[in-house]
């Protein structure tokens, strides 16, 4: 399309190959010379300015109180005119010396726990092929005592050789593994410091679907001490973290590789979980918004645990072996129901036999919680400890019986046997371990084939043995 105009120099066309093209004509006729511009009189000019200036004046007058004004003389029509810009001095965020006490604003919350969240950079040392390499990855975690306590969360530490904490002052210390639990993803470590700000724990139970809540932490291992804010999209979402059942708060802020280990606070300030995972797809669909916490009352008692012992001792034990229903199962087997855990045998004396459990039995409930599968009991498993008391529901040839089970305590030689299971596509990815994995180029090249801390590939396990 063309733009013709007997006093226009250049033509255009959009279209190419257009058949009906025209040559563009170039006028070279001085305009300039054959009709010279009129000047105006001058006293219409000077009383031009007077009025320009009057205008001027007013406006300046005008914009007294409502902040200062630029002015500025534009280069296209000769003109002065102004911009505003705001006087108002820059509000101050108090340090808040006792989180707890009242909402804050998410500029005082930050202020208040920023001292508290810390940089952790982690090296692991493998053999590849008889060669040794070293990967470094990055994760958060957060001070809980004064003289030098951290947690951050067990994938951020799992396997390294050294351990390296920064402060956000800038200080830098090496840390000491004190323990920690995989299956809970949760670990310990300590710097040798005092005087430490420390952050207050909250109740995660008292969480609500909506409320504010916001992360401290160091997404990518570079962009550090970040706080990314959002709202509590779910509690108690149960998600399968590599075989591993959760029970977590799912949240709406920004969560990234990085973030793994670091603080979830709510508006008072306090911590009321620890930034896990994020969804990354399902189904092969890419998803955004859906980072997840570990709840701190999950917690806190398996911490003091640690700290106390270098590991978890008083985790939950049935004392019995056994298996998910499936309906092929089911009906293989002549079982009444087609979901739960089938009890494969139990162990003379422990907390189901006491209980009254019997091999033979499915498992359908413990406690309000419906019981379909083994990562149900698992996941169920992980709101109790050692010594509680929980009723249990088993469907016995056809009967439902209630039974009072007191959990013993799980020995620390038990580990459960681990064997493949399909993934449906949900990739769950733990955050906090951005090295290089010796495993990822078998399992990409290889279609997904071996195991190892490959997160993402096609095969997650989970424990079907002793519970």
């Amino acid at each position: 399309m063309y733009y013709e105009d007997e006093n226009n120099l250049y033509h255009y066309s959009y279209r190419k190959g257009d058949s009906n093209v025209v040559e563009p004509v170039y006028n070279t006729r001085n305009y300039a010379e054959e009709t010279p511009a009129p000047e105006p009189p001058k006293k219409k000019r000077l009383a031009l300015k007077l009025v320009a200036l009057a205008l001027v004046c007013a406006l300046l007058g005008g914009a007294v109180g409502a902040g200062a004004m630029s002015s500025v003389r534009t280069a296209a029509n000769h003109r002065t005119t102004e911009i505003a810009v705001s006087e108002r001095e820059t509000a101050e965020v108090r340090t808040v010396a006792v989180t707890g006490t009242k909402q804050l604003t998410f500029a005082e919350l930050y202020k208040a726990n920023i001292d508290s969240v810390v940089s952790i950079n982690t090296t692991v040392t493998t053999n590849i092929f008889n060669q040794t390499v070293e990967n470094a990855s990055a994760g958060s975690g957060f001070i809980i005592t004064q003289d030098g306590y951290i947690l951050t969360n067990y994938h951020v530490i799992d396997g390294a050789s050294t351990v390296e904490v920064t402060l956000y002052g800038g200080e830098t210390y090496d840390a000491a593994v004190i323990g920690g639990d995989e299956d809970y993803d949760i670990a310990v470590v300590k710097i040798e410091a005092e005087g430490l700000r420390a952050v207050t724990f909250g109740d995660s139970a008292k969480l609500s679907v909506g409320e504010d809540i916001a992360a401290i932490g160091n997404p990518l291992g570079e962009l550090t001490f970040s706080m990314s804010e959002g709202i509590v999209s779910s509690v108690n979402r149960a998600i399968n973290v590599d075989g591993t059942p959760f029970n977590m708060i799912q949240v709406s802020a920004a969560i990234n590789p990085g973030n793994s280990g670091g603080p979830l606070f709510n508006t008072y300030g306090e911590v009321v979980g620890i930034v896990s995972a994020k969804y990354s797809s399902y189904a092969n669909t890419a998803v955004e918004g859906l980072g997840f916490a570990i709840p701190i009352n999950d917690v806190i008692a398996m911490v003091e645990d640690i700290m106390e012992n270098g590991r978890v001792t008083n985790r939950p034990y049935f004392a019995m072996t056994a298996s998910s229903v499936t309906a092929n199962y089911a009906a293989q087997n002549g079982l009444p129901v087609s979901a739960g855990v089938y009890v494969n045998s139990v162990e003379e004396g422990g907390a189901a036999s006491k209980a009254g459990i019997k091999a033979g039995d499915v498992i359908v409930k413990v406690g309000e919680r419906a019981i379909g599968s083994m990562t149900d009991l698992n996941a169920a498993k992980k709101t109790y400890k050692a010594g509680d008391a929980a009723t249990v529901t088993v469907n016995r040839g056809g009967e439902e019986l209630e039974l009072s089970i007191t959990f013993d305590a799980m020995p620390e030689q038990t580990a459960p046997v681990e064997q493949p299971q399909q993934n449906q596509g949900n990739n769950y990815y733990y955050y906090g371990d951005g090295g290089y994995d010796p495993w990822s180029f078998f399992n990409e090249f290889f279609g997904n084939q071996f195991g190892g801390r490959y997160y993402g590939n096609s095969y997650h396990y989970s424990a079907d043995d002793a519970a």
